[in-house]
């Protein structure tokens, strides 16, 4: 990557951040928290990565695919594919209510691009897996990228999953953990600690790397280093910060579901510059 390359990602990536503030202050309330935590990587997966991806042709079927697992952090993907052109702008006003297709939890029957229906946290993973072997039938070789909160990794059903990928040597797929070391109910590692996370996917037979999830050169590195491997799926522990960009949320215990009004989007989206 180019420092030209590297500048207008970071300026991609303030946009996208800039819209989900919108779109959730418009609204009064919403998951800004863990929306905020995966805007980088997002914007190297729809702006650098993800292959054969096509606002006009969404469904297309040799498409790099996103099961976003924590689907509460739908607002920032909303905000992604708008600006892609899946759908007009001014939708994310819309954001979870009355008759909108952005519910609060991505729908792939509401709205174009989603590829995966989530809320039921834990699932995604196993729907990754169920992708890539049918693409592997179908003799396709798409990615499947999947994002998972550290909080989700509570749930039993992502280390069965694990298991699985490893075991059938998936390296199609590329997982990402968002570990902004918060939750619904506090602190992860006071609810359920899930460290030391590169071991524990190591031992599932991952290849695993762990970077600054807001460093968009590291992040991109390793991304890079994730799509050449062909023997393990691949998961990157991504050190987020909850709430990134908003210093009214950062730090905040109560950023998973926060209400806030759109003045104050307004004037953390002009701080942003």
């Amino acid at each position: 990557m180019d420092k030209q390359e590297l500048q207008t990602l970071t300026e991609k990536a303030k946009e996208l951040r800039k819209l989900t503030l919108d779109a959730i202050g418009y609204l009064g309330v919403g998951h800004i928290g863990g929306s905020l935590s995966i805007i980088e990587a997002l914007t190297l997966l729809y702006y650098r990565h993800m292959e054969n991806i096509d606002p006009k042709n969404p469904d297309r079927k040799d498409r790099d695919q996103l099961v976003l697992s924590k689907g509460h952090a739908g607002p920032a993907l909303y905000s992604t594919l708008a600006d892609k052109g899946y759908f007009p702008k001014d939708w994310l006003h819309t954001l979870n209510q009355g008759g909108t297709r952005l519910p609060s939890h991505c729908d792939m029957v509401r709205t174009p691009g989603i590829d995966m229906t989530a809320g039921s946290l834990g699932q995604g993973l196993s729907t990754a897996i169920g992708k890539v072997l049918g693409h592997r039938l179908d003799g396709q070789q798409s990615k499947v990228y999947v994002i998972i909160g550290d909080g989700e990794s509570n749930e039993g059903q992502v280390w069965e999953a694990a298991m699985c990928a490893g075991h059938f040597k998936l390296h199609e797929i590329i997982a990402f953990t968002d570990n902004n070391k918060m939750q619904i109910d506090g602190y992860t590692n006071d609810i359920m600690s899930i460290e030391d996370l590169t071991s524990k996917w190591l031992a599932f037979g991952w290849a695993v790397q762990r970077v600054d999830g807001h460093d968009i050169e590291a992040l991109d590195r390793a991304i890079l280093k994730a799509k050449a491997e062909t023997c393990r799926p691949s998961m990157i522990v991504m050190d987020t910060i909850k709430g990134k960009g908003a210093a009214f949320a950062e730090g905040n215990l109560g950023n998973h579901n926060m209400v806030f009004d759109h003045a104050t989007a307004l004037e953390t989206i002009k701080a942003l510059g």
